[in-house]
């Protein structure tokens, strides 16, 4: 049926941001690995990063609290602000753990794990736009199959962590503090599948 009421449209802008943000904590996540010093004001960044997003995500549901119309379904877009949500809280959450943990330095398999992440977000990043135009879904479905191909590669690399840690490490506590990491890390790779599972769901149904 044809509305003359204008549907809301500035969700689509707030899930770019939303996209762009996590991307942007998985790169600052990359660069702490990458370049172990000044921790504490790298982790800070990447808590920073975190809030903004938190920030969006509470824009967007109280846009959909009190928007009529809504571009799709109001259960995908609280689904989908949760998901991307949850890609950058674990982000920050990793990081935290290593200033917390006062891990002295990271390790190759967590870096391997933060470039899944890097790879992953950019996907999100630019398969978020392609929301507005529901005959992009082909091209969703693709990008999805590519952030399931980092997720397994995620998959096998904690995997690989966690024997080398169990294999090599002779204090209990380094055991324990990777552990979180890893797994940390590995999490936050499932989430960005889950935001893909999202976004195709969505361009299914409006198809």
């Amino acid at each position: 049926m044809f509305s003359i009421i204008p549907r809301e449209m500035v969700f689509y802008d707030l899930f770019e941001k939303g996209a762009s943000n996590a991307h942007k904590g998985a790169k600052a996540l990359l660069e702490l690995l990458d370049n172990y010093e000044d921790v504490h004001e790298k982790v800070k960044k990447i808590k920073d990063i975190e809030h903004a997003g938190d920030d969006l995500t509470h824009e967007i549901l109280e846009r959909l609290n009190k928007t009529f119309i809504t571009p799709f379904d109001r259960e995908d877009i609280h689904e989908l602000a949760s998901r991307i949500d949850d890609v950058i809280d674990l982000i920050d959450v990793a990081a935290s753990r290593m200033a917390l943990y006062k891990i002295e330095k990271p390790t190759e398999d967590a870096r391997l794990l933060a470039r899944c992440l890097v790879h992953a977000t950019a996907i999100i990043e630019e398969t978020v736009p392609l929301l507005r135009k529901s005959k992009n879904l082909q091209t969703v479905l693709q990008r999805g199959r590519e952030v399931h191909t980092q997720e397994n590669e995620a998959d096998r690399i904690e995997q690989h962590a966690l024997a080398s840690l169990f294999e090599n490490s002779h204090d209990p506590r380094d055991i324990i503090k990777w552990k979180d990491v890893y797994q940390d890390l590995e999490a936050a790779t499932d989430r960005c599948e889950d935001v893909c599972n999202v976004l195709e769901g969505i361009m299914l149904k409006n198809a």
